[in-house]
């Protein structure tokens, strides 16, 4: 502050910048997302320079929105300048971007984005009610958008590098065991595992109906025998202890009440058997987060509009937000329900850790 009690002119600027900054990030991932949806960076994939007049003949597209498109892109380091208006997209961004088999690709991600920018005209009511809204609010391309944003990661690590590392989780599996996957989504992660042991037996719990739409056509689509679905509000997790394996796989904080359904797990948890827990990597206050989270502001702000959003969609929903489980706290509802033993598992996960949880 000035001697007047104005803030100081640089200061001034200096806010000023990092709010723009933001605004920037904002609309750009609105860019990003046309590029995914309209193919652009798919047509540029291993094609070297650019041109726009190029590039929109190889598309159907108008030349001069592709070069605008384009430029913004260079700008922000996506796409490399090649000089004379010509762009090129790099092999590290057509893999992130275009690869769809690539652990690291984040296209889907942006599929999120417009229904984001529309659920921000829903915010204010929320902030007045403090009510959320449910994953099927979202409607069938927020169910398809969230099966592609954790689709490549249960693919490509869950068999092969996860479940191994579990205390003979993957052995039992091999002989026959029952798992449930709570809050299973589209049903990607149980059927990677349904492949992988045809001897075992696979039941996925799940709220959205959208969700359970996608599952039962993933199902349909690789022909297997051994994965039931079921509509959780209807058909809910038994408590006869009858699961050697249970999985949440990110999406424990999102539910309105997830003391009660760690509760749940527990009792439907075999005495030997096993939880493998999945939530975004989080700590216990907002400070350790600010200096040890690069991704934090945008994990609070993603709170607003999914995880928190879809946790307060009942009311008494507990809110615990996209970081509302940090370890400490996973322990300590663990403990609450009755599990006994607690291990934590990183596997180079950037978003998420991994805890096996046994009674």
């Amino acid at each position: 502050m000035t001697d007047s009690g104005a803030p100081d002119i640089d200061a001034v600027r200096s806010y000023a910048f990092t709010l723009y900054t933001q605004l920037s990030g904002f609309l750009l991932t609105g860019t990003v997302w046309v590029g995914v949806h309209l193919g652009l960076y798919r047509a540029m994939a291993g094609a070297g320079p650019v041109s726009a007049d190029g590039l929109a003949a190889a598309t159907g597209l108008h030349p001069r929105w592709v070069l605008e498109w384009m430029r913004a892109q260079g700008a922000a380091g996506l796409l490399r300048h090649a000089g004379d208006e010509h762009f090129e997209l790099p092999p590290e961004g057509a893999a992130v971007l275009v690869d769809e088999d690539h652990l690291f690709y984040a296209g889907g991600t942006f599929g999120h984005i417009p229904l984001r920018a529309a659920q921000l005209a829903d915010l204010p009511e929320s902030f007045r009610t403090g009510l959320g809204h449910t994953w099927d609010d979202r409607g069938a391309e927020g169910a398809a958008a969230t099966e592609g944003l954790f689709r490549n990661w249960y693919r490509t690590m869950l068999v092969p590098v996860m479940l191994p590392a579990l205390d003979g989780v993957a052995e039992r599996l091999r002989h026959g065991a029952r798992v449930a996957d709570v809050g299973c989504g589209a049903g990607v992660a149980l059927i990677e595992t349904a492949k992988a042991f045809p001897s075992s037996e696979f039941h996925g719990y799940e709220v959205s109906e959208r969700a359970l739409e996608r599952a039962d056509a993933n199902r349909a689509a690789v022909g297997l025998t051994n994965v039931t679905f079921h509509h959780a509000a209807d058909d809910p997790l038994p408590a006869d202890g009858s699961f050697d394996l249970v999985m949440t796989l990110d999406c424990v904080h999102d539910m309105t009440r997830p003391t009660e359904v760690v509760a749940a797990l527990r009792r439907a948890v075999a005495d030997d058997g096993t939880w493998l827990w999945a939530e975004p990597k989080a700590l216990p206050s907002f400070e350790e987060n600010v200096e040890r989270n690069p991704m934090v502001a945008m994990m609070y702000a993603t709170s607003l509009t999914s995880c928190m959003s879809s946790a307060m969609s009942e009311p008494g929903g507990e809110g615990l937000g996209t970081l509302g489980i940090p370890e400490t706290r996973a322990r300590a509802m663990a403990a609450a329900a009755g599990f006994t033993r607690f291990e934590v598992h990183d596997f180079d996960n950037p978003v998420n850790v991994y805890f096996e949880v046994r009674p």
